[in-house]
């Protein structure tokens, strides 16, 4: 099973989480804790739209691996590059870990990791126009802002 997931359009959010449960179980963890990113309806937004540099992505993904392999838990990650429509979703985070409290703890720290580091850039669809979105995007570590 693939810990690390990226698929054009939305996710398939229950085939995903059917196999992470399954795999959780067979690892004999004792807690899944999941975050499941879904696009609002909101300021005329038709669907957001996401490009994603896959190298820097996936060196993020493995830096957080190191970060937690010592305490036991595995992460997973699930997100999606190109469109995806209102009341879809385009991210799902998760944490196997044996006890809930540590995984509380990180799902958290990671889900805010993810939003201020991953070089994931988000559109807006408005009237099927691209547009970045940029007052909600974070300036990457060592890198500028699109304009």
């Amino acid at each position: 099973m693939s810990e690390f997931i990226l698929v054009n359009g939305a996710l398939e959010i229950p085939q995903i989480y059917t196999k992470w449960y399954e795999f959780a179980k067979n690892k004999n963890c004792g807690a899944l804790l999941t975050f499941c990113g879904i696009v609002r309806e909101e300021n005329g937004i038709e669907a957001l739209s996401f490009d994603i540099y896959e190298p820097l992505l996936k060196n993020w993904f493995k830096e957080w691996q190191k970060r937690v392999e010592n305490d036991g838990v595995i992460l997973l990650f699930a997100h999606s590059i190109g469109d995806v429509k209102i009341h879809e979703s385009s991210y799902l985070a998760g944490i196997l870990s044996k006890q809930r409290k540590l995984g509380l703890k990180l799902i958290n720290e990671f889900v805010e990791d993810f939003k201020a580091s991953a070089p994931i850039w988000k559109y807006d669809v408005i009237n099927k126009q691209r547009i970045y979105a940029k007052e909600r995007s974070s300036k990457l570590c060592g890198a500028g802002l699109l304009k």
